[in-house]
């Protein structure tokens, strides 16, 4: 049995190894086995009798939990097993926070910590009050184009008569009449004014990462962001401009407006706000968005491509949202986004966690160097896809020379690509024959 989110195996014990035991138990708890290989295979230890009186006292001592400390025998040799339970309080190692992420461990810092904390109080971000805040900073016209979209969506009935205090209870947006943080990322007139990173950074690059042509930041609460980073896209980023009007639309430009709109509603309403600005990245043949925050435990990337559970970082901003008729409550967002690229005959869209967030990225096309080698193309084939996408053809002769390889392995490389639907053969036979993109 191989290592997992809740199982680590060590073939000796390290007082480094407190970090795990500290990571385990402000996550789900789990598993240390001390004699171990890395596939669980038994290696054994000579000083068990040592290790089962030091290990618990370090524990205790270092982290001041208590542990489970078993020994087992196998075949002659002696291995230790930790269980290690989960707490509902933080727990910390000479001040610093571990949490068991995945199969692996992670040291909690910044904006992280705080999430971590908040969550272990049974508080959320977003439903802390703001005692810097009142109701002269909510912006009330933002206010009305949210009542009338939830009008549209028919989810807030009855809200015509209510004052804005009212509605905001209703709401959950305030407690004691004070409001929340969520308020202010909604309705505000100036969030920024709070939480530094309210923006979203919009960037045109050229091949790669490092060739920016120009750039643009958008500021201000959800309801606005939403209008103003779509038109500043199809104003000034996309090559063929694109109708947003209409929430559910599959109109296709360079790309679905429904998967860019429902990418950019996902960014605003789960990411860590306080955390890095979403950033958005426009390039030649693909499309992403990213926001800071991973995927919330229990959520691999693999269900977001089925039916899931919506578990939102910020559960009022996403309630708030889903009433405004903005997105769907029910962990559908990522479906729709995939079903709209396979509509339009696009690639379906790469998930990822990246630099401490989520990434989602479309692609224009299925000859892009990374779908490419998801498709399982050799370095050989990709040359010979750019080619044809240079010169528009490819013959056999051809590619020998491209790759200075046989006529034997050309014809495969070939033939495989036709397989994959990314070449086309020509009607002419013999030494004319050619192949094009599909």
């Amino acid at each position: 049995m191989s290592e997992t989110q809740n199982i680590e195996y060590k073939q000796s014990w390290h007082d480094d190894y407190l970090k795990w035991v500290c990571g385990f138990a402000n996550a789900q708890g789990g598993v240390i086995f001390i004699g171990k290989d890395d596939k669980g295979t038994v290696v054994g230890i000579d000083d068990y009798k040592k290790l089962m009186d030091d290990i618990p006292n370090k524990i205790r001592n270092a982290i001041g939990i208590m542990v489970e400390v078993n020994l087992h025998e196998e075949t002659g040799m002696y291995f230790i097993e930790i269980v290690i339970h989960p707490y509902s309080v933080p727990i910390s190692l000479r001040g610093r926070y571990y949490y068991r992420s995945g199969s692996t461990k992670q040291e909690l810092t910044g904006a992280s910590l705080n999430e971590f904390l908040l969550k272990k109080s049974g508080k959320t971000w977003d439903d802390v009050v703001e005692p810097r805040a009142g109701f002269n900073d909510i912006d009330e016209k933002t206010v009305s184009a949210f009542l009338k979209a939830s009008e549209n969506a028919g989810r807030l009935p009855e809200n015509e008569a209510l004052a804005l205090p009212e509605l905001f209870e209703k709401l959950r947006l305030t407690e004691n009449g004070q409001l929340k943080r969520a308020a202010l990322v909604l309705f505000g007139k100036d969030p920024g004014k709070f939480y530094p990173n309210m923006f979203v950074k919009i960037g045109r690059f050229g091949k790669d990462d490092a060739d920016i042509k120009f750039q643009e930041a958008e500021e201000g609460n959800i309801i606005r962001l939403i209008q103003a980073v779509l038109g500043q896209l199809n104003h000034k980023f996309l090559i063929r401009p694109i109708e947003f009007e209409g929430m559910h639309r599959i109109e296709i430009g360079e790309y679905p407006v429904a998967a860019i709109r429902e990418m950019l509603l996902n960014a605003l309403v789960h990411r860590n706000y306080m955390g890095a600005p979403i950033q958005i990245r426009v390039y030649d043949d693909k499309f992403s968005i990213w926001n800071e925050g991973i995927l919330p435990d229990g959520l691999t990337l693999d269900a977001l491509k089925r039916s899931h559970s919506s578990r939102p970082r910020n559960p009022i901003i996403a309630d708030v949202c889903f009433r405004g008729g903005y997105i769907d409550a029910w962990g559908r967002g990522t479906i729709r986004i995939i079903d709209t690229c396979r509509q339009a005959d696009l690639p379906e869209p790469e998930m990822k966690e990246l630099g401490g967030g989520f990434i989602i990225t479309l692609f224009k096309d299925n000859i892009t160097p990374e779908q490419l080698t998801k498709l399982g193309l050799n370095d050989r084939q990709i040359k010979a896809v750019n080619f044809v996408k240079d010169k528009g053809k490819i013959t056999n002769r051809e590619y020998q020379e491209l790759n200075e390889c046989s006529r034997n392995t050309a014809s495969n490389d070939l033939v495989d690509m036709v397989r994959k639907n990314i070449l086309v053969g020509s009607d002419i036979k013999g030494a004319g024959a050619f192949y094009q993109l599909k």
